[in-house]
């Protein structure tokens, strides 16, 4: 079984998307580990605030049949591949790591370089896995993030309650 680090967010109905997407990472995947829920503003375009995290759990899955998976469920949150890069997102869901695999591996390269780029990506997976390594580097997560100047990157944790009770979920 691989380790795989996800990265989750969504600024299009964020409570219910986040939600339910960990809903169907769990129904498919079991058990999963989550990092806090971070609160960022649009990165590269104007648009509602995100909700990110990150997120852990282990497949037998190959990569490849791991990506078809995660855009399943994207798709089952009404994300229409093909959008441009930077735009509003009912759910997106990105695999940051597989183990230790570096390179691209089934078409997906990794590990995923938003993970060195942006403070709503190494700031929660710091927080889940501080002592891992980053595979192509070998640093720690957390000695990465206390050494990243994310200039102009203003995130903050919120609260944030999974599995979800009755009257969570509000926006």
């Amino acid at each position: 079984m691989a380790e795989v680090f996800l990265s989750l967010g969504s600024n299009i109905d964020r409570q219910h998307n986040i939600h339910s997407g960990l809903n169907a990472l769990a129904e498919r995947f079991g058990e999963l580990r989550l990092s806090p829920v971070y609160e960022s503003e649009a990165v590269g375009f104007k648009g509602s605030p995100f909700f990110n995290l990150v997120v852990a759990l282990h497949t037998a899955l190959p990569v490849g049949e791991l990506a078809r998976a995660l855009h399943d469920i994207e798709r089952g949150h009404g994300r229409v591949r093909g959008e441009k890069k930077f735009a509003s997102r009912t759910l997106d869901i990105d695999i940051l790591t597989y183990d230790d695999a570096v390179g691209e591996v089934d078409g997906v390269k990794l590990p995923r370089g938003e993970i060195l780029k942006h403070a709503f990506v190494l700031r929660p997976l710091a927080d889940l896995a501080p002592e891992t390594r980053h595979p192509e580097n070998g640093r720690r997560y957390r000695e990465l993030l206390a050494e990243t100047d994310f200039k102009g990157q203003r995130l903050w944790q919120v609260p944030f309650r999974w599995p979800a009770s009755d009257g969570d979920i509000t926006e």
